[in-house]
């Protein structure tokens, strides 16, 4: 009889330990009710996605897409502020409940994170002063080129630049700072990071000079996390239709989303 209570107890133990992640994931979305407030991580040096306006108030069209979704969800908005390379680690170990900050959709990362429909996209571009003749990658050979670490724009730069002395730097406000100073004038970024640059380099401005990608961007999640992100992939359909979730990408980024995203 000790023999079976202690395969019962056992496998009893063995079960409830493998629930429990399953619960915990299960239950964020009634976590973020009971709490009363969603945790999104967002990256307030990526401009013009993140950032601080003239007051330090954070402003940028993911963080009134995530004020958005909170409101949605009748909960108030928590900012957790990351970088670019934190973005992930922060959901993972749960000091966040979703990432909302212009995360690009790579088979890489859904390796690790669940992703919810797409919301936006994102070029990734070579940009240049005019004075520069880069019309192929052959041309970055030997250059300094600057990207933001541990970003999609990383990846492409590592994986087709592979000529040139990439530059890495920490989050996008670093980037541009350097780029504006004229520490680096090669960058392998996105067009809204080219404008920040613009706006302040106004003597020697960048322009594009190859586009390398195109990338929709969307809301990430952890693995398993199943209501919640039928939640929010309701959400985000229903406000791609009603034209909220295009007049914040257009108030930010001076165009609109794609038509097809739209429908």
């Amino acid at each position: 009889m000790k023999f079976i209570n202690s395969i019962v107890t056992r496998a009893t133990f063995l079960a409830l330990f493998i629930a429990t992640p399953i619960a915990a994931v299960a239950g964020t979305l009634e976590d973020i009710k009971a709490r009363g407030t969603l945790r999104a991580a967002i990256d307030l040096a990526s401009p013009p996605f993140g950032m601080q306006d003239a007051s330090m108030q954070p402003t940028g069209s993911e963080v009134e897409t995530a004020k958005l979704l909170a409101d949605s969800l009748g909960v108030k908005l928590q900012i957790v502020e990351v970088t670019s390379p934190n973005r992930i680690p922060f959901l993972q170990t749960s000091k966040a409940d979703i990432v909302v900050a212009s995360l690009s959709v790579t088979d890489e990362r859904k390796k690790v994170i669940d992703f919810a429909d797409p919301h936006g996209v994102i070029k990734i571009i070579v940009a240049a002063p005019a004075s520069m003749a880069i019309k192929s990658l052959d041309d970055l050979k030997g250059k300094d080129v600057a990207t933001t670490r541990g970003t999609s724009n990383d990846k492409e730069a590592t994986t087709q630049a592979k000529d040139a002395n990439i530059v890495r730097y920490d989050d996008d406000a670093t980037l541009v700072t350097a780029l504006v100073s004229g520490q680096n004038d090669i960058m392998i970024s996105a067009p809204q990071i080219l404008n920040a640059v613009n706006q302040r380099r106004t003597n020697d401005p960048l322009e594009t000079k190859l586009v390398l990608k195109v990338n929709p961007y969307a809301i990430g999640l952890r693995k398993g996390d199943d209501e919640l992100k039928t939640t929010i992939n309701e959400w985000v359909h229903a406000n791609l239709k009603n034209g909220k979730l295009n007049e914040i990408y257009k108030k930010y980024n001076n165009l609109d989303l794609p038509s097809d995203m739209l429908k």
